[in-house]
C-alpha cells in the first residue's frame, strides 16, 4: 500500500475512533444527568418517569413528620402552587427547616410520593438555585392569575 493510502486509512480510522469515544461520553453524560423539577411540573407530567431527578421548592410549614423507626422523615415540598409528599430515610442536613428552600434527589414511587435518596438544604437565607427561584415565581404568578380569574367570575 502506498504511503498516501496509509495516511488516508489512518485518518479515517482516527476519526471513526474519535466518533465512538464522543458517542460513549455523551451517552454516559445523558444517563447521569439529574433534571430539576418543581412540584407543579411533577403534577403537569413533566417529571421523568422511572428516572432519578431533583425536586426543588420550599418545605411546607407544619409538614415535617418523623416515622416510628426514627430515621425516616416525611414532609411536603411546595412551590406555593402545588405540593408533593417526600419520604427520606437518613440524616437531614443541619440547615434543613420548615419554610426554607430544599432540593431533593430521588424518584417518584407508585403512590405518587417522592422517595428521596439525598436532601440538600440551602446554605443561607439569600441563596436559591436560579431554577428554584424561577419555579417559585412562575407558580406564584399562575396562582395569582387563577385567583384573579375566579374573582372576576364572582362579579
Amino acid at each position: 500500500m502506498k504511503t498516501r493510502h496509509q495516511r488516508i486509512v489512518f485518518i479515517v480510522g482516527s476519526v471513526a475512533l474519535l466518533g465512538v469515544i464522543i458517542a460513549l461520553v455523551l451517552n454516559a453524560l445523558n444517563s447521569n444527568i439529574s433534571l430539576y423539577v418543581s412540584p407543579s411540573d411533577v403534577f403537569a407530567g413533566k417529571a421523568p418517569q422511572g428516572k432519578s431527578f431533583r425536586l426543588g421548592g420550599v418545605v411546607a410549614e407544619g409538614s415535617l413528620k418523623r416515622e416510628p423507626d426514627g430515621v425516616t422523615m416525611r414532609f411536603l415540598v411546595t412551590d406555593t402552587n402545588k405540593s408533593i409528599r417526600v419520604r427520606y430515610t437518613g440524616i437531614l442536613p443541619d440547615l434543613f427547616r420548615e419554610g426554607r428552600g430544599v432540593v431533593a434527589g430521588g424518584t417518584i414511587d407508585q403512590n405518587g410520593d417522592f422517595v428521596a435518596s439525598e436532601v440538600l438544604a440551602k446554605h443561607d437565607e439569600n441563596y436559591m438555585p436560579p431554577e428554584a427561584a424561577q419555579a417559585l415565581k412562575d407558580a406564584e404568578k399562575s396562582r395569582l392569575e387563577s385567583s384573579a380569574g375566579e374573582a372576576q367570575q364572582s362579579y
